[in-house]
């Protein structure tokens, strides 16, 4: 490691040491906690360097979240607790643990898997020695096992030990927290995350914000099916809700509101119906690659990785 990339680590570091100090002498109540919450972020902000690689922000109630490199971790913080939605990867959950060990952590409440890619589970073995519960919809540890026995890595995993099949609740703190898998869709184990008290909802990959999805077919991703799960969502949570996605364009944010949600399951309707032109057309799924820059319908979906779409839409539709 060379001295400036070690100056720039210790610096990072020591941000981390000073949010986490602050948040784990948060009061208990929404109240008390978000003013408490928002002032930690404001002194990380001060604080880190202007070329850091990750940030880190507060949604409301408890909860905020942290985006380095991979799918969007959220968490929920109080007075003796803590909560981690997905850990991207070793190096970035590193990160954390380093700063809880700094300022006297030792435990994590929670850790929830949204699903199994690698960019929301590599960093699960970070947490072997700090946490006794791991959660995730029973699909995501069967694709994980499978993935990591493909990919020859088994021995870097860290799968879930609570499973479920439909929803699942816990109460944290003065948080209860509940899971909902409504159907097959970036692959049949997606998991949706609420946190009540807050509402905020972690939605993991179900909304790519204006960015090209990964459909994972191998993993049993249903496009249509996808539109379905988003309706239901939809209907599950009220206006205020706030909610947290997995990725987004540049531009964009991993957070967002309905409208956004709407405009992603608007993409893959008309995802959907472009598959279906173009195969009533006759033309190959060469030939739509090679032709295709946007779906018609959606023109906020740009840039790379339409071919993964157009690939997916292909093989749903035979």
């Amino acid at each position: 490691m060379n001295r400036r990339k070690a100056i720039k680590q210790t610096a990072y570091a020591s941000a981390y040491a000073l949010f986490f100090s602050e948040l784990l002498a948060c009061k208990s109540g929404d109240k008390v906690a978000a003013s408490e919450v928002k002032e930690a972020i404001r002194k990380l902000n001060l604080n880190l360097p202007v070329d850091a690689p990750f940030q880190m922000d507060y949604i409301k109630g408890n909860v905020g979240y942290f985006t380095e490199r991979g799918g969007t971790i959220g968490w929920m913080i109080e007075e003796g607790h803590l909560v981690i939605v997905d850990t991207q990867f070793p190096e970035q959950s590193q990160h954390v643990v380093d700063s809880l060990m700094a300022n006297g952590g030792s435990h994590i409440d929670l850790l929830i898997n949204t699903h199994h890619h690698g960019d929301h589970t590599s960093g699960n073995i970070i947490y072997k020695d700090l946490t006794d519960r791991i959660v995730a919809h029973e699909n995501s540890k069967k694709n994980q096992m499978v993935n990591a026995k493909r990919n020859s890595n088994e021995d870097k995993q860290l799968y879930p030990n609570e499973l479920f099949a439909d929803s699942w609740a816990t109460k944290i703190g003065g948080e209860t927290i509940t899971m909902d898998y409504f159907g097959a869709a970036h692959t049949d184990g997606d998991a949706i995350t609420h946190f009540q008290n807050a509402n905020v909802v972690h939605m993991g990959d179900l909304v790519f914000n204006r960015r090209f999805p990964y459909i994972d077919k191998s993993a049993g991703a249903n496009i249509s099916s996808w539109i379905d799960v988003l309706d239901k969502a939809l209907n599950k949570f009220d206006g205020e809700t706030k909610f947290i996605f997995g990725h987004s364009d540049n531009g964009y944010e991993v957070t967002g509101d309905k409208e956004d949600i709407k405009a992603f399951q608007n993409y893959l309707t008309q995802l959907l119906l472009f598959g279906e032109q173009s195969i009533k057309a006759g033309k190959s799924i060469e030939e739509v690659k090679l032709e295709a820059t946007e779906i018609p319908g959606a023109p906020q979906w740009k840039g790379k990785g339409i071919e993964r779409s157009l690939d997916a839409v292909y093989a749903e539709l035979g």
